[in-house]
């Protein structure tokens, strides 16, 4: 009986290739894209955190500013106003955003779709100093009549009491400008993301006698519901450090209040930036970057809270 040994085959040594020069520029130019914002985040993190320490150490007595009282007393109302302010405009922002980017990616025929697109990425472009003097002159004259009504019919609700403003310049009214000004950002992330709904669940939907809003809440909206919250938390992040058009919509009292149509209003760690760095000495100009510390702590927290509900979400994919 004739005996066969197996014969082992060598193993071809793995040869590098060579990268070519292009390669090499590209993934060089991607690295260091990469350290460059991680550079740029830790070197604006040190530099708030090493110029805050004054305020946090120093004498509250003789600081221009804190004019005697502890730094946590000065910013919990900066605090409470650019997150109230910042939260009102999302909420009156995203319902709207939704609607528009809808009507746009599954209502509207092709031509108005692009029409209305362009004119949504238009919106975007325009400076926020434009919608501060706009929100400052025009539109709260406008809605000062409706904040009476409102306050005459609805005082009996703890947000519409109080003595209502008579030039219009509120909270409320902030809130609104902002509201616009971050409608453009939500409405385009919202419309992008409510067209890569995969398209077999679209028409399985129909197939099954859905009806075009009944697929759009079984197959667009829960597909899109990650990227809804990004566009939120991006929005938010807009608004939270907005400067321009809150200091020149909002008369400042610098008070924790929820009345919405009075003139006693909070007001935001950007717009007190603006309003106090001129003036601000010695100090008072560490308070004030401490402030902005507060923020951008803030802003952290929100952007990483919205990476964390986005990942949870990560596993609700299909093929187009």
């Amino acid at each position: 009986m004739a005996t066969t040994t197996d014969t082992v085959r060598p193993v071809a040594s793995k040869r590098k290739v060579p990268r070519r020069p292009g390669d090499l520029a590209f993934s060089g130019t991607a690295l260091a894209a990469g350290i460059t914002i991680l550079v740029v985040l830790a070197a604006v993190a040190i530099f708030l955190a090493i110029e805050s320490i004054p305020a946090f150490t120093g004498e509250p007595t003789e600081n221009p500013i804190l004019k005697g009282e502890s730094f946590w007393a000065y910013v919990a109302p900066l605090v409470f106003g650019t997150i109230w302010a910042s939260m009102l405009a999302l909420l009156m922002a995203a319902p709207l955003a939704i609607g528009i980017a809808l009507f746009i990616s599954h209502y509207a025929p092709t031509r108005i779709a692009s029409f209305l697109g362009y004119i949504i990425d238009l919106l975007a472009a325009v400076p926020s100093v434009v919608f501060g003097l706009w929100g400052g002159v025009t539109f709260a004259g406008m809605v000062q009549p409706f904040y009476a009504w409102l306050n005459e019919y609805f005082s009996w609700i703890p947000l519409f009491s109080g003595q209502v403003s008579a030039t219009g310049r509120t909270i409320l009214t902030a809130a609104m400008v902002l509201a616009i000004m971050v409608l453009p950002i939500m409405t385009a992330i919202c419309r992008e993301v409510f067209l890569q709904t995969p398209k077999l669940h679209e028409e399985a939907a129909l197939a099954l006698g859905a009806t075009r809003w009944e697929m759009i809440r079984m197959a667009v909206l829960p597909f899109a519901r990650g990227g809804m919250v990004s566009s939120a938390m991006l929005a938010l992040g807009r608004a939270l450090g907005e400067t321009m058009a809150v200091t020149m919509v909002l008369s400042v009292s610098g008070v924790i209040t929820f009345e919405l149509l009075t003139a006693t209003n909070p007001t935001t760690i950007p717009a007190n930036i603006a309003l106090s760095f001129p003036e601000a000495y010695g100090d008072g100009v560490s308070v004030l970057i401490a402030t902005g510390l507060v923020l951008f702590v803030l802003t952290f927290a929100v952007n990483a809270l919205a990476r964390w509900i986005v990942s949870r979400r990560s596993e609700f994919s299909g093929a187009n």
